[in-house]
């Protein structure tokens, strides 16, 4: 399959660079795959189409403060993105303005208070605009990455160092179940959920299960080859424990839908479903989901609007037909969406 076929044209101004006033109030796109009709709703609106019995699948990971700042000596201004620990106080990171830096030499790394927090050493270049980095500071990622770090948004959403703009980015790229520290993306479907509707899907019967895929940067990589296949897809980790498995089981063996809220529960729900049941599992999974797939565990996904030439728009297309996908992200521009990260949602019946 050519990678061209999952490409479109988007005006930039369709492109969210803030959410919406409340998580709810975003608008949803209804796509019924037996029939090819397109509704416009809004959020809430899911209630709907989901009936009692039927289970809602939630990635319950939460988002590092992944992205920070730091000078070199010379005053230069550097930033970064952590990826991960290798060792005690060493990081992998992704770094920009980087060509000059030179191996051992000392950085002073920005707290996000804008003042000096502690030195880095740049150990080693490795790929990609990647270094490995010594940090001079005790604790784990997390306790440093707390004074030091701001929300790790897509390159598609311009922002600076504001203090004010990083406290909102911090509470609304994130989702209100988050509770698993490890991801440098955000599972996005899930942020128009508000404890107040969960509350409510819950009551009226719907059985909530979480999994936790630690969202990476490699989510963000477009299709570069020309073949599909070509494609060499990055890793993530996962896991789904012994009661979440239970509840998935159980309403799918009393007759209920499984419901993915995003494309990374989509991932781990079929990354444990073939091994042949959904059992308690974890790991790092590289599937690709592309036209020709067959799933065997998702019956619906909920999901935001995806890059064009991504690996999350094949997955979309592989679920509901390439035809009918590109129909419905034709109809999304048209009726002025908004699109990616921060913008509005679909659901895919």
């Amino acid at each position: 399959m050519l990678t061209e076929s999952l490409n479109y044209e988007l005006p930039a101004r369709l492109i969210a660079q803030k959410p919406a006033d409340t998580r709810t109030a975003s608008r949803l796109l209804v796509l019924d795959r037996p029939t090819g009709v397109i509704i416009d709703r809004t959020f809430p609106d899911i209630a709907a189409y989901i009936q009692p019995g039927d289970c809602l699948v939630l990635n319950d990971t939460k988002v590092l403060p992944a992205r920070f700042f730091a000078r070199r000596k010379t005053g230069a201004k550097l930033e970064g993105l952590f990826l991960e620990e290798t060792a005690p106080c060493v990081w992998k990171i992704m770094l920009k303005h980087s060509r000059k830096i030179k191996t051992d030499e000392t950085i002073d790394l920005t707290g996000n208070d804008g003042t000096p927090f502690c030195e880095i050493t740049a150990v080693e270049r490795t790929e990609n605009g990647q270094w490995i980095l010594e940090i001079h500071a005790d604790g784990t990622p997390e306790d440093i990455l707390a004074k030091t770090g701001f929300t790790p948004l897509p390159p598609y959403i311009k922002r600076d160092d504001n203090p004010d703009t990083a406290a909102e980015d911090l509470v609304r790229y994130q989702t209100v179940y988050a509770k698993n520290t490890g991801a440098i993306a955000a599972p996005t479907a899930g942020m128009h959920f508000t404890t107040e509707l969960m509350d409510e899907l819950k009551a009226s019967g719907i059985n909530i299960a979480y999994v936790t895929l630690h969202v990476g940067a490699g989510t963000f990589k477009p299709v570069t080859a020309e073949n599909l296949a070509d494609h060499p897809m990055h890793s993530e980790r996962y896991s789904l424990d012994a009661a979440n498995a239970k509840i998935i089981n159980s309403s799918k063996a009393a007759g209920g839908k499984i419901i993915a809220v995003g494309t990374t529960s989509v991932r781990t729900l079929e990354t444990i479903a073939a091994s042949g049941e959904l059992k308690p599992m974890q790991g790092a999974t590289k599937l690709f989901i592309k036209p020709g797939y067959e799933f065997k565990a998702v019956d619906t996904i909920i999901t935001n609007f995806h890059l064009p030439k991504s690996t999350l728009i094949a997955l979309v297309g592989a679920f509901a037909g390439m035809e009918q996908i590109m129909k419905a992200y034709r109809h999304a521009i048209e009726q002025k969406y908004r699109f990616y990260s921060y913008g509005d949602s679909m659901m895919i019946l």
